[in-house]
């Protein structure tokens, strides 16, 4: 006989409580059902190395900077982060702006470097190895070198369309990949552009499919294969089919469709990453292209209040792209100052504060939430929910068994019957509580 299920709950006010599960008849009519395996092979959760992280962790003592990283990276750790990304140039939670060739004309990249990222981004990232040595990373710019675009500047714009630009470019990620391999950071994957949807206040790239298309196919994935390097290309980091005008009528047909029907750049794409709107598309391109894996690769952001009610949307984004046969996800800043405000000024949400008054870390709701949904590890595989309460719980199976996340949405608490591999429980859910169940 299977052992009885192990349960911990979180509620606004409660955090990571152990809570009975009983018995029930093995005939019920359950509220939720455990079916088969479905789906690829999770790869892991993880967050993104951004530089206004690592300056908000410089305010803590060196022990308590450690403790704080020991919950994010540490083996068997709250999170335990596998999976994470890093930035190729700057982001809009950069100190400032910048690439790694800002010499107009160099179209060789013999001007590039990577020192700008000594000082902040490595040190970081070396802390997350000394944690997690099998740490995979993604890595993709937010802007080209300006002199790549026109006009010229980081935040606007878009990639100068013709051959020795895009050489010059494919040649960028090249140098990137193997300066950071220099560095003891190998990058798994390289995706050519952050929100190439969306034009920004913040680093930022326009580029259609059709671009997108041609940049992959004929320049980036023809270099990396003359560098002899293994890194991935990835179809990323997608923000459609929402455009910064609302035109509702773009779809998934408009980017991950138009590229992935061009021959020479669906050869060298091994997978697909959607962020904000891109979620959108999700759906359509888990339809049209089983046969390559997916990721949710930045987790949209709030407003820096760091809510409970934020935190359960949250919830929600991952059911979204979990159900929908994603194999990774990838949170934002894992750390800031409070309120967190970017480079630019908008206020953000963070797993956890640090305030530098105080030199105190704080840590959030969503982190607290995603330490739930964290006990999924690599290697597990999708189990198949139905009953009503499907749209409440994703579950997958490892080799010692099988992990359940289970929300009850309801402002009351609801008891819930669940059944797999032919035993049923009985579990109480608070309002607005999400719980972990272990079954052997």
């Amino acid at each position: 006989m299977a052992a009885m299920p192990t349960c911990i709950l979180t509620t606004a006010d409660r955090h990571w409580q152990p809570h009975p599960v009983t018995p029930a008849a093995a005939d019920v009519t359950p509220d939720l059902h455990l079916g088969d395996e479905t789906g690829g092979s999770w790869r892991g959760w993880g967050g993104c190395f951004n530089e206004l992280g690592w300056t908000a962790l410089a305010h803590l003592t060196a022990s308590d900077r450690a403790a704080v990283l020991d919950r994010l990276f540490g083996a068997g750790s709250d999170l335990d982060f596998t999976f994470c990304r890093v930035p190729i140039g700057a982001n809009d939670y950069s100190l400032d702006w910048y690439s790694h060739d800002e010499q107009p004309g160099d179209f060789a990249m013999e001007r590039f470097s990577i020192a700008r990222d000594r000082q902040h981004l490595l040190p970081y990232i070396h802390a997350a190895l000394a944690r997690q040595p099998d740490l995979a990373f993604f890595a993709s710019p937010w802007s080209p070198p300006t002199w790549l675009k026109q006009p010229p500047v980081c935040n606007y714009g878009t990639l100068i369309a013709d051959d020795r630009h895009y050489d010059a470019y494919a040649a960028y990620f090249v140098r990137f990949i193997q300066a950071y391999a220099a560095e003891g950071v190998a990058i798994s994957q390289v995706h050519p552009q952050n929100e190439p949807v969306s034009t920004q206040k913040f680093p930022s790239c326009v580029m259609t499919g059709a671009e997108l298309a041609r940049f992959i196919g004929q320049h980036l994935g023809p270099a990396l294969e003359r560098a002899g390097l293994p890194t991935e290309i990835w179809l990323g980091t997608l923000n459609g089919p929402e455009t910064d005008e609302r035109k509702w009528w773009t779809t998934y047909h408009h980017y991950a469709g138009l590229v992935l029907e061009d021959r020479d750049a669906a050869r060298h794409i091994r997978g697909i990453a959607y962020q904000w709107a891109g979620k959108h598309a999700v759906q359509a391109t888990r339809l049209a292209h089983p046969e390559l894996p997916l990721i949710q690769s930045e987790n949209e952001c709030g407003d820096g209040n760091n809510t409970w009610q934020h935190a359960w949307y949250v919830a929600d984004l991952i059911q979204h792209y979990l159900i929908n046969d994603a194999v990774g996800y990838v949170y934002w800043n894992m750390v800031l100052e409070p309120r967190g405000l970017s480079t630019w000024g908008w206020p953000q949400n963070s797993l956890i504060t640090v305030d530098p008054a105080t030199r105190r870390a704080t840590y959030n709701p969503e982190f607290h939430l995603l330490r739930h949904y964290a006990a999924i590890r690599p290697g597990a595989r999708r189990r198949v929910c139905s009953r009503p309460w499907a749209s409440s719980c994703v579950a997958y199976r490892h080799a010692g068994g099988t992990v359940a996340v289970l929300r009850n949405p309801y402002p009351t608490a609801r008891e819930i019957t669940c059944t797999a591999d032919g035993q049923a429980w009985r579990i109480a859910l608070p309002a607005h509580a999400i719980a972990t169940l272990h079954l052997s």
